[in-house]
C-alpha cells in the first residue's frame, strides 16, 4: 500500500439503517487523518491525500509508539471545556510549521482511530471484514499507554446508537457513523452518517428543480439564514408543487451559494436542522395552517 492512500467515506442519512448487521461509531467533528508508521517514522495524511505530519507534531510523536508497518484511519480532534472544537481543530491545521510546535503545547491533539488499513504482521488488511479489522485495531490500540491515539467507542445496538446522537450532542459529538460488520474496506462513500438534529418551525421561500416535481427548497431558519434542505420525498415534492400552482406559481428567480431556484409564496414547513457546523436540513413535513 503505497502513501497516500484513498479513504472511505460516508453518506448523509436523517435515521440509521434498518435491519441486522450494522455497527455504530461515535462521529467526531475534526480533521480526518490517516497514520502512517514507517521503519523510521511517522507520516499524516489528510482526506484529500496531502501529508500534514508538520501540523500534527504530537500526534507524530504518538504515533511512533505503534509498531512499523501500521496504517490506521481517524480523525484529529481537539478537546478544551469538555467538548469537541472544531474551530481549534481548524486553527492548528492552517498553522505554519514555525507554529505547530506551539499550538501543540496550547491545543493538545487527541486522535480518535476506527480502521486498520495495514496490520505489522498481516500486512494490507482493507480486504477483511469490519469486525476482523475492528477487533485487530483494538488490539493494537491496546498496546499504547493510553491518549492521545485511542479506538473510536463503538456498539452494535441501535438503541443505544440513538441514545448518543441525542446525549453526546452537549459534548461536540456530531452524530453516529453506521457501518457493515461484514464489509471491506474501499474507497468511496460506503457508510452511513447520522448527525444530531433538532425541531424547528422554518419557511419555505422557493424551490429548486421543475414545478411539477420541485427536488428540494429554499428555507428560511429561525435564525434568518436562508438553506437548501435535503432533496424531498415524493409526498413532499407533491405537497410543495400544489401550494406553487395553489399561490400564482413561481415568483422569480433567485441565487443561493450560486444556486439558481424560484421563488414562491411562504410556506410554514416542520424541519429538523443540524445541530453542528454542517448545513444539513430536512423537511419534515409541511404546515399550510400555520402561515
Amino acid at each position: 500500500m503505497d502513501f497516500p492512500v484513498q479513504v472511505a467515506e460516508a453518506e448523509m442519512a436523517s435515521e440509521l439503517p434498518a435491519g441486522a448487521g450494522w455497527a455504530f461509531e461515535w462521529k467526531f467533528d475534526g480533521d480526518r487523518v490517516v497514520l502512517w508508521r514507517g521503519a523510521s517514522g511517522v507520516r499524516l495524511q489528510s482526506r484529500s491525500g496531502r501529508d500534514v505530519t508538520a501540523a500534527w507534531p504530537d500526534l507524530a510523536a504518538a504515533g511512533m509508539a505503534l509498531r512499523p508497518g501500521t496504517v490506521l484511519d481517524g480523525e484529529c480532534v481537539i478537546w478544551r471545556g469538555g467538548r469537541v472544537d472544531f474551530g481549534a481543530v481548524r486553527s492548528r491545521a492552517s498553522s505554519s510549521p514555525a507554529r505547530a510546535a506551539e499550538l501543540a503545547e496550547r491545543l493538545p491533539a487527541s486522535l480518535p482511530v476506527w480502521d486498520v488499513l495495514m496490520h505489522p504482521e498481516l500486512g494490507d488488511v482493507r480486504g477483511r471484514p469490519w469486525r476482523e479489522r475492528r477487533a485487530l485495531l483494538v488490539d493494537l490500540v491496546a498496546e499504547l499507554d493510553g491518549p492521545p491515539i485511542q479506538a473510536v467507542p463503538v456498539t452494535e445496538d441501535a438503541s443505544t446508537a440513538r441514545e448518543w446522537i441525542t446525549a453526546l450532542q452537549p459534548r461536540g459529538i456530531e452524530g453516529v457513523v453506521c457501518k457493515r460488520v461484514g464489509s471491506p474496506y474501499r474507497p468511496g462513500r460506503i457508510w452511513v452518517k447520522v448527525r444530531a438534529a433538532v425541531p424547528a418551525d422554518a419557511v419555505i421561500v422557493g424551490y429548486a428543480g421543475p414545478v411539477t416535481r420541485p427536488r428540494t427548497v429554499a428555507l428560511r431558519l429561525p435564525s434568518g439564514a436562508v438553506r437548501f434542505s435535503r432533496p424531498l420525498t415524493a409526498a413532499l415534492s407533491a405537497e410543495v408543487a400544489a401550494h406553487v400552482r395553489r399561490t400564482g406559481g413561481a415568483r422569480g428567480r433567485r441565487v443561493l451559494d450560486g444556486v439558481p431556484y424560484s421563488g414562491c409564496a411562504e410556506l410554514a414547513a416542520e424541519v429538523e436542522a443540524g445541530t453542528t457546523r454542517h448545513p444539513t436540513v430536512t423537511v419534515r413535513r409541511v404546515r399550510p395552517d400555520l402561515l
